[in-house]
């Protein structure tokens, strides 16, 4: 079982990176990878257009980043454009 702080951080972390990915990327396939060791994993990769060149980050991204940091985890994004995005983050299990 998953710490509930961890369960609805990358819940509402997957949930938001999902919706970019349905409003934004024009992907064709969305991939959601979870792991799990000492650390819970969750990684979302699209195959879209990527961001939007001199986009600034809205604020999504922001809360995304800031429930990841919140809990002593990290948020990287990765953005190859026109190739896609990849989100991943990692949350620790132990308090």
């Amino acid at each position: 079982n998953l710490p509930a702080a961890v369960e609805v951080a990358a819940y509402r972390i997957a949930l938001e990176a999902i919706t970019n990915v349905a409003r934004h990327a024009r992907a064709s396939r969305c991939t959601v990878t979870l792991r799990m060791d000492e650390h819970f994993y969750l990684t979302i990769e699209d195959d879209g257009v990527g961001l939007a060149s001199g986009a600034s980050p809205g604020v999504g991204l922001a809360s995304m980043r800031e429930r990841a940091e919140e809990l002593g985890g990290a948020f990287a994004l990765q953005d190859v454009p026109g190739r896609g995005v990849v989100v991943r983050v990692q949350l620790p299990l132990a308090g």
